[in-house]
């Protein structure tokens, strides 16, 4: 099971079983962001191997630049579990209203080895 509560600068962290999916959800720029996602490549290379279905669906409204570099290291694991056979799919959501997000999804959409999905959120007041 992982289960990583967001802070103001981290990202909440969960795997639903029953879905296959990790969730990441929130801001992220901790002050050490390699510290910060160990557990998670930890968890991936433990886990990720043996799964036959696998969705990543990321939520995140702010990274800085560590984040990032972490967060493309997480597509390659996914592809290389894609390239070993498992059915690994991104869903990428982002804020319609900020267009430096949708730009941002876009660049990991074109290094993602996956198939990748960008979904605009609507914010509801």
């Amino acid at each position: 099971m992982l289960h990583i509560p967001a802070t103001k600068s981290t990202p909440e962290i969960s795997f639903s079983e029953e879905f296959h999916t990790l969730f990441i959800t929130g801001e992220s720029y901790p002050e050490n962001t390699f510290a910060f996602f160990e557990p998670v490549f930890e968890w991936l290379h433990m886990n990720l191997p043996g799964m036959k279905k696998f969705n990543l669906h990321v939520n995140i409204s702010y990274m800085n630049s560590s984040s990032t570099k972490c967060m493309l290291d997480i597509l390659d694991l996914l592809a290389k579990s894609s390239q070993a056979g498992s059915d690994v799919s991104v869903s990428w959501y982002y804020d319609q209203e900020n267009d430096r997000a949708l730009d941002i999804a876009e660049e990991f959409e074109e290094d993602a080895e996956v198939p990748f999905e960008i979904i605009a959120l609507k914010q509801v007041l």
